[in-house]
């Protein structure tokens, strides 16, 4: 019989390289950025959703693949954690380690979850 129960709660810190983001809009224009980067959000979110679905099919390509996009599209709007974990997941693939692969994908998806948020809430304030 269990006693105690210890629930672990995974919180991830996030990064963002505001200088990047800064940069988007003074190269793109206020109307430029915010369409490049709500763009962004809008396909991270897509493919974060599709890194998951890769994995639960044992699809190790497809996994990698999609991991790999998700570097270049975070390291353009300044999601520096995402990016990095990003290439943990391609890394874990690519030593054929499915274990750590399940870890490092649910970390993408926590810290892409909380870049997602940061980067929302950082536009509120710029708008």
């Amino acid at each position: 019989m269990v006693e105690k129960v210890t629930a672990l709660v995974q919180t991830e810190s996030v990064r963002l390289d505001s200088d990047r983001l800064g940069g988007l809009y003074s190269q793109l224009g206020d109307a430029g950025a915010e369409d490049v980067v709500c763009r962004a959000i809008e396909e991270l979110a897509v493919r974060l959703s599709a890194c998951e679905r890769h994995w639960r099919r044992q699809d190790w390509a497809g996994l990698r693949k999609c991991a790999r996009s998700l570097i270049a599209i975070a390291d353009q709007i300044g999601m520096v954690a995402l990016a990095r974990v990003a290439g943990d997941v391609t890394h874990t693939v690519d030593n054929a380690d499915y274990v750590a692969s399940a870890a490092t994908l649910y970390r993408l998806i926590r810290v892409g979850e909380r870049s997602l948020t940061a980067v929302w809430d950082l536009q509120d304030l710029s708008i």
